[in-house]
């Protein structure tokens, strides 16, 4: 295996990570922000009341997101393995 096609091999892996996360990091840092500016808003200083809005935030995230995410981590697998033999040979 040459290290190009390691190097290759961890780009794509670090693309995959980064598309599979993405949307749902983005979205518990927004629902994180709102959350935040309520609470300096209302001076309510609880630190337990940005992790419920999160886990709801991020859980309908993977709802709504679960199948992209899913046939994209599929469709990697997929040339990851097809390629394994060009890789290795």
């Amino acid at each position: 295996m040459t290290p190009e096609a390691v190097i290759s091999i961890a780009e794509q892996g670090v693309m995959a990570v980064l598309m599979i996360c993405g949307p749902l990091l983005l979205l518990a840092l927004v629902v994180g922000l709102v959350v935040s500016i309520f609470q300096a808003t209302t001076q309510i200083q609880e630190q337990t009341l940005a992790f419920i809005p999160k886990i709801v935030a991020v859980l309908l995230g993977i709802v709504v997101f679960g199948p992209w995410m899913l046939n994209y981590i599929v469709t990697y697998t997929n040339d990851i393995l097809s390629n394994l033999t060009r890789f290795i040979g």
